[in-house]
């Protein structure tokens, strides 16, 4: 993938050099579905880095101005032209709009090169911040998954199921 760049960003492919930033916000996911990308230490932040260089599923997403990893979007086809998407971001850097803006910069090169017809996101429902920034994207909300799936269990090992929302936009509507 070519980089994206945007007024405050640049989105590009993880490259080495970049561990310290992800472990940054991965050694304490914030939202659940995060959970299994826990990252315990620099070793293993550099070994998804590694990974994470040889797809187009995450994208860096850098402060142009510092070259800082702050977060990553995501996003996985289903072919034909339908793709899932997402957005991790590092706590420190909550509320500046970034997320909005690399979100918007991934979302027009879906549509634009890669002729998605279709984007979803997948968003459990204490996730109130995911949850604003589809809805600011233009996406509406499709369903509610109750009960949909298990990221972490209680004291006795039992699974703890949470409740998911499904949000997508076509790319008809992201033109209007």
């Amino acid at each position: 993938m070519d980089p994206i760049t945007t007024d405050r960003l640049i989105l590009r492919p993880f490259r080495e050099g970049d561990a310290p930033d992800l472990l940054a916000y991965l050694r304490h996911p914030r939202a659940s579905c995060f959970l299994s990308l826990k990252l315990d230490d620099l070793d293993a932040a550099a070994a998804e880095v590694e990974t994470r260089s040889r797809s187009d599923e995450h994208i860096a997403v850098c402060l142009r101005s510092t070259g800082r990893v702050i977060g990553d979007v995501f996003q996985v086809p289903e072919p034909p032209d339908t793709h899932t998407v997402g957005w991790n971001f590092n706590a420190d850097f909550a509320g500046a709009g970034y997320a909005a803006e690399a979100a918007r910069a991934l979302f027009d090169h879906l549509f634009t090169v890669k002729q998605a017809r279709r984007l979803y996101a997948y968003v459990e429902d204490t996730n109130v911040a995911s949850q604003r920034l589809c809805e600011r994207l233009g996406m509406r909300k499709e369903g509610l998954f109750v009960e949909f799936i298990s990221f972490e269990t209680d004291g006795d090992g039992h699974p703890i199921f949470e409740n998911t929302m499904q949000y997508a936009i076509l790319r008809k509507e992201w033109r209007a």
